[in-house]
């Protein structure tokens, strides 16, 4: 009788156990709804495209309100009828975009573009620090925008995830460009840049260790394409060594060295470190004395470049011949496969959006995340970034003072 009656107790189960799990994201707190704006970047020469539908559905399913540019995912092979079923408003006006509270844009802003900002926005966007002048970033402080680069973005262990998926992306993709540019597709040498049995192997020399270096060595080596890399460092050479798991030609920048290594290479890439002015240039008598036909490609164009002879270019024209030596010098690289880089981008700003909101806005999340603060170089209008301040004198205060203001 004990035992019929205890059968008979009333069990209490929480009442969110018996939902499904698309209900139980419904009835998770929520902090902060933001309203994030996406723009095309497609007139800038730029294919990638923030967040994925994929994305968006995510954001929207926390309350979140997206509004996507008509076609800005188009290039990256996102379409408009993805992002409308996962629940973005799609709008034909740029000038709508600029309205939200928080802009994602994967190009630096220019002027007509902070022109349409009502002001005291969040941009997240590219720097690239030589698209800009000191007019922009005057108009970008009287707008009181807060403004954050992917570039300097880090987690809480000093890690910058834009900078390593982009290099990564980067460095992979030169040598395909690289493979191009040798051919006789693009009027190239038509050189095969790999290895085939009787025929002396193509020659590539890359300069600095970077994570870009690094994939397109390894890239490289699947080839069977003979690779030297030269840089500042003994100790970064050395533990380029240990990533890639071999024994490559590494050398410091001794002149006559890296002279001869140039002189025979078919192909040279730039790729020192990001977020900092490359440590080294090839001096444009060294270019002269490249192959005819050889081809530069210089992934740190946008910071100023590795050769004396680069010039920022765009995928509408990615490349000029300067001294007989073919130069791809396009700061967006990784938009030339634009769908793979959008899925990586994407990726990294899911958790930092859902932050935002979690922590009851933007201005929350800068002074909770270390690693979020790193990125911001305008907040409220104020110039915190001392690389653009001494690059355009003008004054930057400390991020963290100011943060005891606001």
């Amino acid at each position: 009788m004990a035992s019929s009656d205890k059968s008979k107790e009333r069990i209490s189960i929480p009442k969110n156990m018996l939902l499904p799990q698309e209900e139980m994201i419904e009835v998770k707190k929520r902090g902060q709804k933001i309203k994030i704006g996406i723009p095309s970047d497609f007139l800038k020469v730029e294919y990638r495209v923030p967040l994925t539908p994929q994305a968006v559905d995510l954001l929207v399913s926390y309350g979140h309100e997206i509004l996507i540019e008509k076609d800005a995912g188009k290039s990256a092979s996102y379409f408009d009828k993805e992002y409308r079923e996962a629940g973005a408003v799609i709008v034909d006006e740029k000038e709508e975009i600029f309205q939200c509270d928080i802009i994602l844009c994967i190009s630096p802003f220019d002027n007509e573009e902070i022109d349409m900002l009502r002001g005291n926005q969040v941009i997240i966007s590219s720097m690239q620090i030589q698209a800009y002048c000191k007019e922009t970033i005057h108009k970008m402080m009287k707008k009181k925008v807060t403004t954050i680069a992917f570039e300097y973005l880090e987690n809480e262990d000093g890690f910058l995830p834009f900078v390593h998926q982009m290099s990564q992306i980067a460095g992979v993709t030169s040598i395909t460009i690289a493979s191009e540019y040798l051919s006789k597709s693009r009027n190239g040498k038509g050189v095969l840049f790999g290895e085939v049995t009787g025929v002396t192997p193509a020659e590539l020399v890359i300069i600095g260790t970077s994570t870009a270096a690094e994939y397109a060595a390894r890239a490289a080596l699947g080839l069977g394409i003979f690779v030297k890399v030269f840089d500042t460092s003994v100790y970064e050479l050395s533990k380029l060594e240990e990533k890639l798991g071999r024994r490559i030609f590494t050398s410091v920048f001794y002149p006559k060295v890296l002279r001869k290594a140039l002189v025979s290479a078919d192909v040279v890439i730039g790729a020192m470190s990001f977020n900092t002015t490359p440590k080294f240039k090839v001096s444009e008598e060294l270019v002269k004395q490249m192959k005819e036909g050889s081809v530069i490609i210089d992934l740190n164009v946008s910071q100023g470049g590795c050769f004396e002879t680069s010039e920022c270019t765009n995928f509408k024209k990615p490349t000029f011949v300067k001294h007989g030596v073919v130069h791809y010098c396009v700061p967006n690289t990784p938009a030339l496969v634009a769908r793979t880089a959008s899925i990586s981008m994407s990726n990294i700003l899911i958790p930092i959006l859902l932050a935002i909101g979690e922590n009851g806005g933007t201005d929350n999340y800068i002074k909770s995340s270390n690693g979020f603060r790193k990125g911001v170089y305008i907040y409220h209008g104020i110039l915190t970034n001392p690389d653009i301040g001494r690059l355009f004198n003008i004054q930057a205060k400390d991020i963290d003072l100011l943060l005891a203001v606001f």
